[in-house]
Order: C-alpha cells, then sequence, then structure tokens
C-alpha cells in the first residue's frame, strides 16, 4: 500500500480504518497459518532427502551418491588390513593323503658352483612343500545309450530295449542340471548367461528354454521338501520374520520369509497384509522376532520381539529433528548402545542372571523416557507417535532377556532376504504364478543349506537324481 492510498483510507473515517485493519489481520493470520503448513511440509521433505540405510529401513542399494559410508575410517588413525606386528595367517597345507600328484624337483647344482648328478639325488631331511590347487579339464561327458533291437523266435515281432526312468526324462544329468540351478539361484546369473557359462567352462550344448525346463524341473522336486520345511518352521519356539517387495508381471507383490537357526521358507503373497502373516504361520506358537510392521501387530505381546535395530535407525531418523524431537532421539540411541554392549557380553559369558539385571536398569530408564514425550505438548508432535507405539508394545521389547533362542534384532532374517532382493532386482520378479511358487522353494531350500552349511548343488544333485528315479525326495532335516 502506497502512503497516499493510506492517508486516503484515514481521511475517511475511524470506521473505515478499522474495516481495513481488520481486513488487513483476517490476511495476515491466513498467510500464517499457510506459512507454517509450507514450513511443515517442507520439513517433511527434507527428512525423506535425508532418509538412508542409516535412519531408515531403506536398503543401502537405495543411499544417494553423497550419503557417508556406514562404516568410516578407524578412530585411531590406523589403515585398514593388518597392523605391523601382527601374527600372520598362512594357507595351511593339506595332508598326503588329499594330495592327488606328487612332483618332484631336485636342485641342479650347489652354490659353490658343483652340479649334482642323478646318483647325488639323496634327500636330506624332509621336503619343502609347496601346494597347488588346480581344476582338472572340464567338459560334460556325453553318454549315449542304444535301445538295442531284437526279433522275438516265436512270434517274430520286433522288441526294443527301454530306457531307465532316470534317462528318459532329460537330455541332462543330475549333477549337470543341479549346476544349472545354482548357478541360477545360488548366483542369480541370467538364463543367458547360463548358457554361455555352460558352454564356456562344461563345453555344454544347451539352450534358454533348456535351463528355464531344468528350473520348472527342480521346482517340483523340492515340493515335499518344501513342505517338510513349513512345518518344521512352524514347530520352532523361536521365528525370526520379515518381508519385501516381489514383482509379478511388473505388478506389486510381497515375499514373506520365516526362519529358524537352521531352516528357512519364503513365500509370495499378493501384499504385506496381516491375512499373509498368520497364513505363513498358520498354528505355530513361536515366538516371532520381526519390526513394527503393522501385519505383526495379531500376535500377543508375549509372543513378540521387536527388532532393537530397526529401533535405532528410527532413532537416529529422529535425531536429524530439533528440540524436543532430538533429545528424544538422544535418549533412545543411548539406550541402543547400552542394549547392545550387554547383548555382546552376554554372547560372551552366557550370564543371562547379569544381562536380565542390566536390561532391568535399561527398563527403568527408558519408561519414564517414553511417557514423557509421548505427552500431548506440542513440542513432542514429531516424537509423540513412537513413543506411544513403544509404550504399547512395551513387553515385546525385552522378551529376548528371559527366553533362550531369542535375539534382540532381526538381523538373521534381514541378511536371509538380501540374496532374494538381489535375485529379484536382477530378474526383476516373476512373470507366472508357477514361477512364483518355484523360486519359493528354491529359495528355501537355498537359504537352508546355507544356514546348514551344506552344499545345495550337492543336496540338487541328491534330490534330482532321485526325483528321476521315482525314490523319495531328501528333506532338509
Amino acid at each position: 500500500m502506497e502512503r497516499v492510498e493510506a492517508e486516503a483510507i484515514y481521511e475517511q473515517g475511524r470506521e473505515v480504518v478499522v474495516a481495513v485493519l481488520l481486513r488487513m489481520d483476517e490476511q495476515i493470520q491466513r498467510l500464517e497459518k499457510r506459512v507454517a503448513q509450507q514450513d511443515e511440509r517442507i520439513a517433511q521433505l527434507e527428512r525423506r532427502l535425508g532418509r538412508s540405510s542409516r535412519n531408515s529401513s531403506q536398503p543401502p542399494s537405495q543411499d544417494a551418491p553423497g550419503t557417508p559410508p556406514r562404516r568410516g575410517k578407524d578412530r585411531s588413525g590406523r589403515k585398514q588390513g593388518g597392523q605391523p606386528g601382527h601374527e600372520g595367517k598362512g594357507r595351511p597345507l593339506l595332508p598326503a593323503w588329499a594330495v592327488d600328484e606328487v612332483i618332484e624337483h631336485w636342485p641342479g647344482r650347489c652354490e659353490c658352483g658343483h652340479v649334482f648328478c642323478a646318483a647325488e639325488r639323496l634327500a636330506v631331511g624332509e621336503p619343502a612343500r609347496h601346494q597347488v590347487e588346480e581344476l582338472p579339464v572340464m567338459a560334460v561327458r556325453v553318454i549315449e545309450h542304444h535301445c538295442q533291437r531284437v526279433r522275438c523266435p516265436d512270434c517274430g515281432r520286433r522288441a526294443t530295449g527301454a530306457l531307465p526312468t532316470e534317462v528318459a526324462q532329460s537330455a541332462f544329468g543330475a549333477r549337470l542340471q543341479a549346476a544349472i540351478v545354482t548357478l541360477s539361484v545360488r548366483n542369480r546369473i541370467s538364463r543367458r548367461d547360463v548358457v554361455e557359462l555352460c558352454e564356456q567352462l562344461f563345453a555344454a550344448r544347451i539352450s534358454t528354454g533348456s535351463v528355464e525346463a531344468i528350473l520348472q524341473r527342480a521346482g517340483d522336486t523340492l515340493e515335499q521338501p518344501y513342505e517338510d520345511l513349513l512345518e518344521r518352521v512352524r514347530a520352532a519356539t523361536a521365528l525370526n520374520m520379515d518381508e519385501t517387495g516381489w514383482r509379478l508381471h511388473g505388478n506389486q507383490r510381497a515375499l514373506w520369509g520365516a526362519l529358524t537357526q537352521r531352516h528357512a521358507i519364503f513365500r509370495i503373497a499378493a501384499d504385506r497384509h496381516e491375512d499373509h502373516a498368520r497364513e505363513l504361520l498358520g498354528p505355530s506358537q513361536a515366538i516371532v522376532t520381526s519390526d513394527r510392521w503393522w501385519a505383526y501387530g495379531h500376535l500377543p505381546l508375549r509372543r513378540r520381539q521387536i527388532c532393537w535395530a530397526h529401533l535405532q535407525r528410527d532413532f537416529a531418523a529422529h535425531a536429524d529433528g530439533l528440540g524436543a524431537e532430538r533429545e528424544f532421539a538422544e535418549h533412545g540411541l543411548r539406550i541402543c548402545a547400552q542394549l547392545f554392549w550387554s547383548w555382546e557380553i552376554f554372547q560372551h559369558t552366557g550370564d543371562r542372571r547379569e544381562l536380565q539385571r542390566r536390561v532391568r536398569a535399561l527398563r527403568r530408564e527408558l519408561k519414564p523416557i517414553l511417557r514423557r514425550y509421548s505427552s500431548k505438548a506440542p513440542r513432542n508432535k514429531h516424537c509423540r507417535g513412537l513413543a506411544r507405539n513403544l509404550l504399547k508394545a512395551w513387553p515385546a521389547l525385552w522378551t529376548f532377556a528371559t527366553v533362550k533362542g531369542v535375539e534382540p534384532t532381526n538381523n538373521h532374517a534381514e541378511r536371509a532376504l538380501r540374496g532374494a532382493v538381489i535375485y529379484r532386482k536382477l530378474s526383476l520378479g516373476s512373470q507366472s504364478e508357477n514361477g512364483e511358487q518355484r523360486i519359493a522353494r528354491l529359495l528355501s531350500a537355498h537359504t537352508t543349506c546355507r544356514l546348514q552349511r551344506r552344499s545345495f548343488h550337492a543336496y540338487l544333485v541328491d534330490a534330482l537324481g532321485a526325483h528321476a528315479r521315482s525314490d523319495p525326495i531328501p528333506l532338509l532335516t
């Protein structure tokens, strides 16, 4: 407003000036409210931009290029790797019975110039040993089966020999099929790359269609072992559960995983709804370690363990805030550090009574903090939700302290799902519901073999061979 306009309004009298002032005040209030809303929106957008694997469940692969590395340089200033004076660990030699070939090397001459003859080759003491591990020349063995024809002396008809069942089913043997499945599932190699590797490494003739057929056969073979795994997981006393995204024809799906220390089961469902968690768990009465995703809310608190690694990331996200939110996060991060330290001590000592004593102290410290920041005070509006959620799930924060086999984090399930996530990103998910079922079985068998420290390839050789002979399929016990 120009001065001339203001003077003209003033000259019109008191009522006109009051009316103008009221309109201006109304406009100012409206603009202040709009600015506050925009400030709130800007703060939310800045939070989203600041998300990383440190302060959210976002995987490290989605971190922005400028995100600091998760593990920085050692604060001591020392370089990475072995330090001067440390005890070295060389490659141990295999015993003599494990050596396939021995090649002798004799000295040709002495340092004094003497040339040794054959008669002087008399060993003095033990030889200096050096072992080299080498691959043999690899090529598939092509086995041709002749079904001979003979003429019956009685009726004159010709009879033809029949192929054995395990031979007639495929043009590829069990060991080659197992290698193809292992390359595809364990090493996450595409169909075309598997064809190329088989040609280069094994001199095998194979097509992408044959690779797909072998994977389908392997998935069918694992039907009974998969059902047995499901029963074993449901019968466990403690489970780790997690879920992640999947794709079917490019559409959103969800991959659910439930794991014990020796067994893993994966299942692909339409979404991350509670119904799918119920279906996967079935009649299980196990204690489930998971994050705070609402789909696990149907479980009684006495059967839950909230993942403290997720809580630590949540506190780290709030630490980027201001005022009460930052104070709340600092308290939470400090308690997380003390809890993880107590758990590390327990892993070394096995003293559960000492662990429970430390946990009781942390409980007495954390609960008043949560109550303080869960109040309706305006300063708590950014941290009130997390504080109230933790108070609601309070018993599920401490199950690990009293129940054997339960850990304070869900890292076991997250590590198991990592390979499945990489497989999904490389393969773009599944192209059919049968493909979903097949990959769920293959991922379950592969992860179980890893947990049991057994060869996935060797298991597949036995399973595919038994399937071809119509024998019982070996289970992943």
